[in-house]
């Protein structure tokens, strides 16, 4: 099921379009925080954003451009703000399609299925991004986004803090480790784990990122 992240602080047009696409088979959160709308989406991870142009507290320009540096999820715009300029600011600043208001609902889910049809595997959905104390891993692009700064990680770093996060607070076994970076079929000496994992520890330093792969002394390593 697609999940549908609708940034819209108007609650009667917010409703219709929520009670609306959820007949239409999809998965939508509403926004709930307008101050914290990037950490909501990151939480969310949603396969397309609805979003208005005039919010509280930022624009809808300026939390497409947050989102921009750590997701390509597709963004629509909604809006009646519809003079040339704000059309144009919206794709400059990395939004997919703009839909003026007032519009139909059924355009609004023509607009949706084709722009979900064009970037996703025919109906194939997937986690893009996992997060944990403000680290963000994007699994689309191979890399990691803290406060800002953002960094390519090689295949080896990038599997490596994979498979951490999806067992954060959980120790995973060097064994697991391994296998997860090797063919089994292959010997491979327990030194190049540490030396991988050490790597993986300086390109997380260049993002003051600090202490976040923690060693189990004998056992592992666990993302507390």
């Amino acid at each position: 099921m697609y999940r549908i992240y609708l940034v819209e602080d108007d609650k009667g047009l917010q409703k219709s379009i929520r009670d609306t696409l959820v007949r239409w088979g999809y998965e939508v959160h509403v926004v709930k925080k307008f101050d914290a709308i990037a950490k909501e989406f990151v939480h969310i991870d949603p396969h397309l954003i609805l979003m208005d142009i005039t919010l509280p507290f930022y624009n809808g320009f300026y939390w497409c451009d947050q989102i921009r540096k750590v997701s390509k999820v597709p963004i629509v715009f909604i809006s009646s703000a519809t003079e040339q300029m704000n059309i144009i600011m919206a794709i400059n600043m990395g939004g997919d399609d703009f839909i003026s208001k007032p519009f139909e609902l059924e355009v609004l889910n023509a607009k949706i299925a084709g722009l979900l049809r064009r970037t996703y595997d025919y109906g194939k959905t997937k986690v893009n991004l996992l997060e944990h104390r403000g680290v963000i891993l994007n699994m689309t692009a191979n890399s990691v986004t803290y406060q800002d700064q953002c960094v390519e990680l090689t295949k080896n770093e990038f599997r490596i803090i994979k498979v951490l996060m999806e067992r954060k607070t959980r120790i995973v076994s060097r064994e697991a480790l391994m296998k997860a970076l090797w063919d089994q079929e292959y010997f491979v000496d327990d030194n190049t784990l540490t030396v991988n994992i050490n790597r993986v520890r300086k390109k997380l330093q260049t993002l003051d990122i600090e202490n976040f792969i923690v060693t189990k002394k004998g056992v592992g390593y666990v993302i507390e």
